[in-house]
């Protein structure tokens, strides 16, 4: 049983988080997006040039301290450990799925927790359809879901994403012609660089230490009635709430919200593709970059899926926008459902262990 003070850590580390978060948005960041994982790799694929969306490019230095904070205090609490191989390429597959469901949403849990604390009703909305999803993915988990172990790798595969962040940050401060910066919309606002990194460090630090994830608290207390994640998750509406409060930024309402749409069913079901892709996973999309900061390549891998994940949704119009899901959207993230249903499926032990001595008898025959 967890003694008092480690409550009052997580309850802390929200608070900070949602303060934070508040106050990047007074200093320049969208409305509601202090720190959103899944908008942030999304601009900066756009700043890239993976895709072609000109109001979402540019490299997010939040993302950077992140993983970068995640990593100097993994390192420091010798908790840093190269590891890997557990069904990379499914996990690069469910990142892109999941990907795809936070921007039908149009935002990832982390932003969609914020966005509630912004007065944004409709993240309430999304907020059910997440639990559903992390409901059907506890089932999964009951039927034996499973991606199997990973394995100790080469320190220096850990490294590497850490090493890659800096090269991103070289690369945002000194702002090369083939790098894209949006020159409005979502894109072009954005705290000051030193800022915005500080802030991503210190929310890789807490997180990192706290093990904060936003779809842990949920599952943790439907499997476990284990509210230490959820205190988190909750510390970080209400203090998101009073510092949007103090800076003037709260509005409460469906309708006028920054960077955000109305249609109940497709908030649902986008928040419902990730919520049940992030439990496959093992984690929401802000738990895979602190893992990716801690070594662990399968969280990489995963990362690297939302990239293109974020790329195929604004190339091929599936993301949504203000006005609005799109009939592209729509198919994407019936799709996903689809997707996630014949991993889910196909993933489970017995089936996996059928599959397997089925392909030894046939091997024992030729």
């Amino acid at each position: 049983m967890k003694d008092k003070k480690v409550f009052l850590g997580i309850i802390g580390a929200g608070a900070i988080i949602g303060l934070l978060s508040a106050l990047l948005v007074k200093l320049g960041n969208p409305g509601n997006m202090g720190v959103c994982v899944a908008c942030f790799i999304r601009d900066t694929a756009g700043a890239l040039g993976l895709h072609g969306a000109k109001v979402v490019q540019y490299i997010r230095p939040e993302v950077v301290g992140i993983v970068l904070g995640a990593f100097l205090v993994a390192v420091a609490s010798k908790e840093f450990t190269a590891k890997g191989g557990s069904s990379p390429f499914i996990r690069f597959i469910l990142g892109a799925v999941v990907m795809i469901g936070a921007l039908m949403f149009l935002g990832c849990p982390l932003r969609m927790v914020l966005r509630i604390g912004g007065g944004d009703l409709n993240a309430i909305v999304g907020l059910v359809g997440f639990a559903a999803g992390i409901g059907v993915g506890i089932f999964c988990l009951n039927k034996g879901f499973s991606l199997k172990r990973s394995y100790k790798l080469n320190k220096l595969e850990g490294y590497a994403f850490p090493l890659v962040q800096l090269v991103l940050l070289g690369l945002l401060a000194a702002a090369p012609s083939i790098i894209l910066f949006s020159a409005e919309g979502p894109g072009s606002k954005h705290a000051p660089i030193l800022v915005a990194l500080g802030v991503g460090a210190v929310v890789g630090v807490l997180a990192q230490k706290t093990r904060l994830c936003m779809v842990g608290g949920i599952r943790d207390f439907i499997l476990f009635k284990d509210s230490y994640l959820l205190l988190g998750f909750i510390g970080i509406i209400v203090f998101s709430f009073i510092g949007n409060l103090a800076f003037g930024q709260f509005k409460l309402g469906f309708t006028g919200q920054p960077i955000a749409h109305n249609d109940a069913l497709w908030n649902i079901l986008g928040m419902f593709v990730a919520g049940w892709g992030s439990v496959l996973l093992g984690g929401c999309p802000l738990r895979q970059l602190i893992l990716s900061g801690e070594g662990n390549i399968d969280s990489v891998i995963t990362i690297l899926g939302m990239f293109v994940g974020a790329a195929f949704c604004h190339n091929f119009k599936l993301a949504s926008s203000g006005e609005g899901p799109t009939p592209n959207g729509k198919i994407a993230v019936i799709l996903c459902m689809v997707v996630l249903a014949v991993i889910s499926y196909a993933f489970r032990e017995k089936f996996s262990a059928k599959q397997s001595k089925k392909v030894g008898v046939k091997v024992e025959a030729n």
